[in-house]
């Protein structure tokens, strides 16, 4: 259940405090608009190291018509890191959301899911197959290539402390060329995201590195297809950046071969991941809500 002594007002339309787990930990959350909006709600699910964080510039545009929560999965963000490096496997995330939902009481409601997030919500299709709405996917799908993996693992599973904000962006430019983002903001949001002040003054990654040792001492490829025939009834919206080496074009298409009603939106000049912030992500994002919105009046 929410921890109510831990909540306080953020802004007049959003609250924030912490969920307790089955086994002991505490999950950071946002919640935001209101809950008694006749809208489907949104809860939206980060990537594999990031954090509620990247959804303050979405979740307070879309909380003007809905109930929007955002989660900090363990191991990051502001939620208990794990004694037990094994809790940080995949069905361990899932079961996190599972019980989130329960304990903030969303019903039928719509996963933004970027990354390791909308993997999660082929999940909850799964797991949860009543209470989702639909789903979208933000660069990510049931079909991921090598390299771009390759690229994320490789720096997921240790720490780079730096020392000011301006070298921990000079870092995240060095590390990762071919990132494509189009604005200030998107860099700003990304390099805020991935770093946080320790005690001894420096910056570090803003996740505990051990949520890769459960991926990677279980290397083998995963039937990710069966998760994504869950979502056969279900609307969904899959967006990928032009530029991405996690999602391609192929896989979409492949995608769209099992699922011909997806909607989807490639983000031209974009890579892995798009911020959503773009003209056009704001736009396919809120029409695919609104069709949801329209079919929950009418039926």
């Amino acid at each position: 259940m929410p921890d109510s002594s831990a909540t306080e007002a953020l802004t007049p339309t959003c609250r924030e405090g912490y969920l307790g787990t089955h086994d002991g930990l505490r999950l950071y959350y946002r919640d935001y608009g209101d809950p008694l909006s006749p809208a489907a709600p949104v809860l939206c699910l980060a990537g594999l190291t990031r954090n509620s964080g990247d959804f303050d510039r979405l979740a307070p545009r879309l909380a003007a018509q809905r109930r929007v929560v955002t989660l900090d999965y363990r191991g990051r963000g502001r939620s208990d890191y794990d004694p037990d490096w094994r809790h940080y496997a995949p069905e361990a995330c899932v079961w996190d959301v599972v019980q989130a939902s329960f304990a903030l009481s969303l019903h039928h409601f719509v996963v933004i899911g970027t990354s390791y997030g909308g993997l999660l919500g082929m999940g909850l299709a799964v797991f949860l197959p009543a209470s989702l709405a639909g789903l979208v996917m933000n660069d990510t799908g049931p079909e991921l290539n090598d390299d771009g993996v390759e690229r994320i693992m490789s720096y997921v599973g240790y720490d780079n402390p730096q020392p000011d904000w301006a070298a921990a962006s000079r870092n995240i430019r060095e590390t990762f060329p071919h990132l494509r983002l189009r604005s200030q903001a998107d860099w700003d949001e990304l390099i805020r995201g991935t770093f946080k002040e320790g005690i001894d003054g420096r910056l570090h990654h803003d996740w505990d590195p051990k949520i890769a040792k459960p991926l990677l001492e279980r290397p083998e490829a995963r039937d990710l297809w069966a998760y994504f025939r869950a979502l056969k009834a279900l609307p969904l919206l899959v967006i990928r950046g032009a530029e991405s080496d996690v999602l391609d074009a192929a896989g979409l298409e492949r995608m769209a071969s099992i699922k011909p009603d997806l909607v989807q939106l490639t983000v031209a000049g974009v890579g892995h991941t798009p911020s959503l912030e773009e003209p056009e992500c704001r736009a396919a994002i809120d029409d695919f809500l609104a069709r949801i919105d329209r079919s929950r009046r009418h039926g």
